[in-house]
């Protein structure tokens, strides 16, 4: 049996920023396509020289991404969501903490997402719902 849902697009997204979150959704993609371990080391890269970014502001990287793709809005479509999210506040300087992890109680559930100052952007659930295993924050200054 299957459970009815319906999928939130986020409405009101400039054109603008719309197009530069198709541009960065191909990156996205791609980049989920490569093993955890070199996803985290291509991010530690390009997070380089960013501040951290706002709530609002990685919000509107997410709402973004959601709103050019029904897959990443979709349950199944988190890791390019939360990469294209961070890639998309990236091409502000901003950087939001990049993270993958595992709900906390059964069934096992795998998870990507975005969050700042340790709370999650827009996921719907409690802070400590996911247990993190992989993070990628933003820099300190004079930290690489």
């Amino acid at each position: 049996m299957s459970t009815p849902s319906a999928l939130h697009r986020p409405t009101g997204v400039p054109l603008t920023r719309r197009m530069a979150a198709r541009c960065v959704l191909i990156a996205a993609l791609a980049l989920s396509l490569l093993p955890p371990g070199r996803i985290q080391a291509v991010l530690e890269v390009v997070r380089r020289g960013a501040r951290p970014a706002s709530a609002a502001q990685a919000k509107s990287a997410r709402d973004a991404i959601c709103a050019v793709s029904l897959f990443c809005a979709g349950p199944r479509g988190c890791l390019p969501r939360s990469l294209g999210a961070a890639l998309l506040c990236r091409l502000r300087g901003t950087w939001p903490t990049w993270c993958t992890g595992v709900r906390v109680v059964p069934p096992f559930t795998a998870h990507a997402w975005v969050e700042t100052d340790g709370h999650l952007v827009d996921e719907g659930v409690p802070d400590d719902y996911f247990a993190r295993l992989m993070t990628v924050a933003p820099t300190v200054r004079g930290d690489r």
